[in-house]
């Protein structure tokens, strides 16, 4: 019965044909023409306000489009796209996971599915895992979508509302995941139609999908509003936790077996043990650490954290007499972001800084929620197929393995785990 993976591909195999034929007809075609072809294209599509329909519209033009971005490349950028990329797209275009190996043109790939997808007008996202590769891809691939007559926009980190609302109403838009996601919690929290940015999701591809949709997928985004909060009670906590540690010290070696609290690295909790919750009452002079009005319990958590799982120059960088959050994904730093639910003024107090007003969540989704409010759902990755159950299970997403445009000379050994 063979290989399930290779019975796929060889499905594609009549298309990519097509396409192959079709590109005499298209690069006899002035530029113009090609402009007037998308137009042509993008009315019939677009006009169609049955999905199931317009869906039919889209794979009986889809040889078309392709023949005309494959074009539309070779004159811009002066790359045609190769058989098996032209694979690529149409996997990408059955909201598909497509595997493809590094260095095979998986960012000339999505311009296919996305110039397809942006005919029926509603949007297409393309999203990357920071703001240089949405800028690079933007002005690189962009150019393709720009000589065909289609709208290019760009979400940058430090754009203003008006200037987000342009670039969403763009037929294509390059976006970080992050980016997307704050803007979707911001239009939930609008008061006014007139402040949302975003329009109605349509389809988007993911860059490096197993990073944002696997590896991320249970990451936050939290949009806090500010909370009045005793400042002092930072700082007494902060010495109080160094008290704690202290004690746990004298514990390792055997001074004291039971210890005050103990450490949940993997769940990132401290938890105070019952000898722990007398010695705190002791030193703070209370009778309960949950008392309603004089509650102390969480500040002693928090302040406990801030010293054994943030690490300052790995979880957290000072800059400016500021305690600045470092992406444990990307390595970067994030000006203006800050940990909830006191966390951040654990580590001010910590670190001697200023403490700022505490936050409340306000709003709140996971990567993972996120991106499945989009009806179409693609992603490309040079390692898909060993997340396939995860993303089958998860997202409903297939995983196809797109073979390179030449054979290989690299040898893949298996993975060595130290």
């Amino acid at each position: 019965m063979g290989d399930p993976n290779t019975r796929k591909l060889k499905r594609y195999q009549p298309i990519v044909e097509e396409i192959n034929f079709l590109e005499e007809e298209i690069s006899v075609l002035t530029d113009d023409d090609l402009r007037k072809e998308t137009n042509n294209l993008k009315t019939k599509i677009s006009s169609e306000l049955d999905i199931k329909k317009q869906k039919e519209l889209l794979e009986e033009f889809l040889p078309k489009a392709f023949a005309i971005v494959r074009e539309a490349s070779r004159r811009v950028l002066d790359m045609r796209h190769f058989d098996v990329q032209l694979i690529g797209g149409m996997v990408l275009h059955e909201c598909q996971i497509a595997e493809m190996k590094t260095g095979e043109g998986k960012t000339l790939v999505a311009t296919l599915p996305c110039y397809l997808n942006a005919l029926t007008g509603k949007g297409v996202h393309v999203v990357t895992v920071n703001d240089y590769l949405a800028r690079r891809d933007a002005e690189w691939m962009g150019q393709v979508h720009r000589f065909l007559g289609l709208s290019v926009g760009l979400i940058q980190q430090d754009m203003s509302p008006v200037e987000r609302k342009k670039n969403y109403d763009c037929d294509i838009t390059y976006a970080t995941n992050s980016e997307l996601g704050f803007d979707y919690l911001r239009d939930n929290m609008a008061t006014d139609i007139s402040e949302v940015v975003q329009r109605n999701f349509n389809y988007c591809v993911i860059d490096e999908v197993d990073s944002i949709l696997i590896d991320e997928a249970r990451t936050p985004l939290i949009i806090s509003g500010q909370v009045e909060r005793p400042q002092e009670k930072y700082q007494k906590a902060a010495e109080l936790s160094l008290e704690l540690i202290k004690a746990k010290e004298l514990s390792k070696d055997g001074i004291d077996p039971e210890g005050d609290y103990e450490v949940d690295e993997k769940q990132r909790s401290c938890i105070l043990t019952d000898q722990g919750f007398a010695k705190c009452e002791e030193y703070l002079g209370v009778n309960d650490l949950y008392n309603p009005q004089d509650p102390w319990a969480h500040y002693i958590t928090n302040a406990l954290k801030a010293k054994e799982l943030f690490i300052k120059d790995v979880n957290y960088i000072i800059k400016k007499d500021e305690a600045v959050i470092v992406d444990e994904f990307t390595g970067r730093v994030m000006p203006g972001r800050r940990w909830s639910d006191g966390q951040h003024q654990a580590i001010e107090a910590k670190e001697s800084l200023k403490i700022q007003p505490e936050t409340q969540t306000l709003a709140s989704i996971t990567y993972q929620n996120f991106f499945l409010l989009y009806p179409g759902l693609a992603g490309m990755t040079g390692t898909a197929k060993t997340e396939e159950v995860e993303f089958e299970k998860t997202y409903k997403l297939e995983s196809t393995v797109i073979p390179t445009n030449q054979i290989r000379k690299r040898e893949d050994w298996p993975d060595q785990v130290f």
